[in-house]
């Protein structure tokens, strides 16, 4: 496409976004308020939502342990798992040594609020600490279209740069004469080649037209853009914080006016007769004031407050419940409690596989093996992985939770099959129950023999 196509693709995306931009902005107004934001005076979605960030980022992609594993597509030889070891460990490495777990639990944010996240994964210049360096593109920078198979595989961005911050970013584009100190609009755009891979375009959307800046193809795409849950049709993720907008409202409403009837309840609301003699406008309620009446006069009255306060603690606290519940802030602390047992973890683990299922599905096939891919792919024209057809495996704590599930079954099988007697424990083969078993459980390859040893007498 040219840069006059692109753009018009760009405005056409953003003209069929614009209709969800005002829920967006409520749920940031009362999820991740910034300053200038309405007043807000209830934190309970605040704080689940940056709670439910950091469990997402814990459970997903630990920044303390590895969450993933690769494996060869197609049996490579008896030295492959030592190889796809080799090159998940340098694949680690770089991203400890990134600035990837800040800016994945800042994409976590905008999922957890808005519903869609997105993130850009680019090579670092030579010299840099990893090889790989990472942008959380905040939602309002960015304009998504779905493709054919379900996926959000055309990003648009949409910033405002300074000509000296142009010039660095892509020191090969040849400028027209801007005005310096003036922030220029500037569109980045990458969608899917027809001849494979992505392609990529930055343009300059200047008054005088669209100016190339830059261009190229990638394998795989450097935006990654993924979802909470959808809805058939739409293009846009719904988040947890939109699914509860209805009742933080309503708590964030329920909190002013308790405060205000606090203050009422402090201060008092009176009434005076104007009889000449104490005039309400002068009337100072301080301690130790001496307020005159005349003989006869009532003086200041208190006026009863009309409404009742104390039904508002019992609203309250169910809609703070709900809240918590739908950002599943209840779940994370029930799972940090202490002193739990084998078998409430089990269940709790259980609970969380079938709330949170579709959600971890979903996105392990929009985050998870895209970002891999993208990483494994700068590493390989690096020459620091192999390049080839690579299986990702999940390692997170989440797909371990269930991995022990699963083999926690086997185990029980096996237990069974062992006590019918020695019939059915003939028809076992311990050397692939152990292999499925290291397989299942994530453990080292190199705790594995390449084959059996041979069979000895007892002589020998």
């Amino acid at each position: 496409m040219t840069p006059e196509e692109i753009l018009a693709r760009f405005e056409a995306a953003a003209l069929r976004r614009r209709p969800l931009e005002g829920i967006w902005q409520a749920c940031y107004d009362h999820a991740l308020p910034t300053a200038g934001d309405a007043p807000l005076f209830d934190a309970t979605a605040a704080d689940a939502a940056e709670q439910l960030a950091a469990s997402l980022l814990a459970e997903l992609t630990p920044p303390w342990s590895r969450w993933f594993g690769l494996a060869a597509a197609r049996p490579g030889g008896p030295d492959a798992a030592g190889t796809m070891e080799a090159a998940a460990e340098a694949l680690q490495a770089h991203l400890d040594r990134s600035n990837f777990a800040m800016e994945m639990h800042e994409a976590f944010l905008d999922l957890v609020v808005a519903g869609t996240g997105l993130m850009l994964v680019q090579e670092a210049p030579p010299g840099a600490p990893s090889a790989l360096t990472f942008t959380a593109v905040p939602l309002r920078e960015a304009v998504l279209e779905e493709g054919p198979e379900g996926r959000l595989d055309t990003v648009f961005r949409a910033l405002r740069m300074t000509p000296d911050a142009i010039a660095l970013r892509w020191p090969q584009a040849v400028l027209p004469q801007l005005e310096a100190n003036v922030r220029h609009r500037v569109v980045e755009a990458s969608f899917p080649d027809p001849a494979g891979g992505h392609r990529y375009a930055a343009i300059l959307a200047d008054e005088a037209g669209a100016v190339p800046l830059a261009s190229g193809r990638f394998a795989q795409s450097p935006f990654i853009a993924f979802r909470w849950l959808k809805v058939p049709g739409e293009t846009y993720g719904r988040g947890p914080v939109q699914k509860a907008l209805p009742d933080i409202r309503t708590a964030n409403k329920v909190v002013e006016l308790v405060l205000k009837n606090a203050s009422i309840a402090a201060t008092g609301i009176w009434m005076a007769e104007d009889d000449g003699v104490l005039n309400p406008a002068t009337v100072r309620l301080v301690p130790g004031a001496i307020i005159p009446k005349a003989p006869g006069s009532s003086g200041l009255t208190p006026l009863a407050a009309a409404g009742n306060f104390d039904v508002s603690q019992l609203v309250l606290g169910d809609l703070r419940a709900r809240i918590r519940t739908a950002l599943l802030a209840d779940r994370i602390e029930a799972a940090n409690k202490p002193n739990m047992t084998a078998t409430e973890v089990l269940a709790r683990n259980d609970q969380a596989a079938r709330l949170l299922g579709a959600t971890y599905g979903r996105l392990q096939a929009e985050l998870l093996t895209p970002l891999v891919a993208r990483c494994l792919g700068i590493l390989a024209r690096r020459g620091e992985v192999p390049r080839g057809d690579l299986r990702m495996t999940y390692a997170s704590p989440v797909a371990r939770a269930e991995a022990r599930r699963a083999a926690g079954e086997t185990l029980m099988f096996i237990q069974a099959a062992a006590a019918l007697g020695p019939e059915a424990t003939a028809l076992l083969d311990g050397a692939a129950a152990a292999r499925w078993l290291a397989r299942t459980l994530g453990a080292p390859a190199g705790l594995l023999r390449d084959a059996p040893l041979p069979a000895t007498s007892p002589e020998e």
